[in-house]
């Protein structure tokens, strides 16, 4: 039986309202990568969905057999259309996924609590998500030609599909993306990922008019700013940050040991911050 610490308020404590996250990962990655995150949430009495997304992770589609990014996206997206009646989700996306969660924003604002960026892809409202995201990290990169290291563009098997796909090497992942992150979790990492298309040429990532005020723009949205990331630097975070004005930043500790896999390397300090962000969104809706 819990007991009430001393408050006085017996067993009529209210409960904690209980929240459902729904967790995107990014590209290369799959569900997996949550793992520490999503144990953390459902201990604290939270609902966790984490879905893979088409071709990744244990999704049973390959690289060559996803031919959009809406069709990537589709397990998002059936998972929020899915939802109750009434019932708002938070979505939160790591790096590519972000431009994920957008879409499933823009399709269903009023599935959506708020919508959480980590580290990640936050396309603007009235650009497309390439040219917001991908054109612009080119950009942003052009001046270190060995960023990639020793990630591969691999043949398009499929040409029915824009664009071609990529796989993380080794090096890339482990001195960009997990240079903070435990070994095992590199380890992990190493075994899982799978190659994955950014889908920049596609029709629906090219759209300016597909991310409206109405949907997307309509969504409260929080930017984690992850300080010490090397795979998306927190320079570049705050460039999207500031094309997409009343988007409210929360930011992990400098030299706190979260890199570009904050949920892997500082699970505790994510979590917690979901769980603030969360219960904010939750006291505004009931205002």
């Amino acid at each position: 039986m819990e007991t009430n610490g001393g408050n006085g308020r017996g067993n009529h404590e209210e409960p904690h309202p209980q929240h459902h996250f729904v967790l995107v990962h990014g590209m290369c990655h799959g569900a997996w990568c949550w793992y520490k995150a999503a144990t953390a949430l459902r201990r604290a009495g939270h609902r966790v969905t984490a879905p893979d997304m088409a071709g990744c992770g244990a999704h049973p589609a390959r690289v060559d057999e996803v031919r959009s990014f809406e069709e990537y996206s589709r397990p998002l997206l059936d998972a929020v259309a899915a939802l109750p009646p009434g019932e708002r989700a938070v979505l939160v996306g790591h790096s590519h996924g972000g431009c994920s969660v957008a879409l499933a924003a823009e399709r269903f604002p009023d599935k959506v609590a708020a919508v959480v960026f980590v580290a990640a892809s936050m396309p603007a409202v009235g650009r497309s998500m390439a040219a917001a995201t991908t054109d612009e990290f080119i950009k942003f990169i052009g001046a270190k030609p060995d960023f990639f290291l020793d990630t591969k563009v691999l043949h398009q098997e499929n040409p029915n599909i824009p664009g071609r796909p990529v796989i993380f090497g080794p090096k890339f992942t482990a001195q960009r993306l997990y240079q903070l992150s435990p070994p095992e979790d590199l380890t992990l990492a190493l075994s899982l990922i799978r190659p994955a298309n950014r889908f920049d040429e596609d029709a629906l990532m090219k759209d300016e008019k597909l991310l409206t005020e109405a949907g997307y723009g309509s969504a409260r949205r929080v930017f984690v700013v992850v300080e010490d990331d090397l795979g998306i630097p927190a320079e570049f975070q705050r460039r999207m940050i500031a094309q997409s004005p009343g988007v409210e930043v929360e930011t992990t500790t400098a030299g706190g040991g979260a890199d570009h896999m904050a949920m892997l390397s500082r699970p505790e300090e994510l979590v917690d911050l979901l769980l603030r962000i969360a219960a904010i969104h939750g006291e505004r809706d009931d205002m």
